[in-house]
């Protein structure tokens, strides 16, 4: 069953009365549970799929619908609702809170979404912590963890409100490839735990070894679909 189905789906940016296309025709069907990276070059429309997947941007053409949901029909209201309830976001930059605690970062989406205690939202909140090897860190701020050790909050409190996609934008760029290679096995298994769909933005060969499927992508066109294993 489809969860993302983008279809003719076109973005045209504008600045100072020119017009800047950034996509020209994406369709795109994700499967419930795919594990998917697109790449292509700086340029090519990357960031743009993502930032309108995860309603954060609207297309300027075409049809993009969610879990069967025609997204192009909401207002911002309803796009923020769908943006708690449905998606979990990891950036490249962890994005963080800082003077908040990993247990205090991963609640806080628990607190946006609403109708959990705070009892049980603390219970949920460390669980999803051990569960990516955090469980004595629940106390310590971002300034107090390794960079690897954050991006692990960051997969945390993108998985603590069950979300049925996971998008990450670049999510390896600011570590060494040993912790990459620890983050990226460490999503792999949440993926086949939880049947989470996941879609990567990236140009990191090593995120692309891991895609179950890639989408190259030039100029905002698909170049190639690669379905993998």
């Amino acid at each position: 069953m489809s969860l993302v189905k983008l279809k003719n789906i076109s973005k045209i940016y504008r600045n100072n009365g020119l017009n800047f296309p950034a996509l020209d025709g994406i369709s795109l069907d994700v499967q419930k549970g795919e594990f998917l990276s697109i790449a292509g070059p700086s340029g090519s429309g990357k960031t743009t799929i993502l930032n309108i997947v995860g309603c954060l941007d609207t297309p300027s053409g075409g049809t993009f619908h969610l879990d069967n949901n025609d997204v192009g029909s909401k207002n911002s209201s309803q796009l923020a609702d769908i943006r708690r309830h449905y998606i979990g976001f990891i950036f490249q930059t962890f994005n963080l809170i800082p003077i908040l605690s990993a247990i205090e970062n991963v609640e806080f989406p628990l607190i946006l979404k609403g109708g959990i205690s705070p009892r049980e939202r603390r219970k949920v909140a460390a669980e999803i912590l051990a569960e990516v090897g955090l469980g004595d860190f629940l106390h310590r701020k971002p300034s107090e963890m390794s960079g690897g050790q954050q991006q692990r909050v960051a997969i945390a409190r993108a998985l603590v409100k069950k979300p049925q996609l996971i998008l990450a934008d670049e999510p390896t760029a600011n570590l060494d490839s040993k912790t990459g290679r620890e983050i990226l096995d460490l999503m792999t298994a949440m993926n086949k735990k939880t049947n989470t769909t996941f879609i990567f933005s990236t140009h990191d060969k090593m995120v692309m070894e891991y895609a179950r499927r890639i989408i190259m992508l030039r100029d905002g066109k698909i170049e190639s679909d690669e379905k993998r294993g």
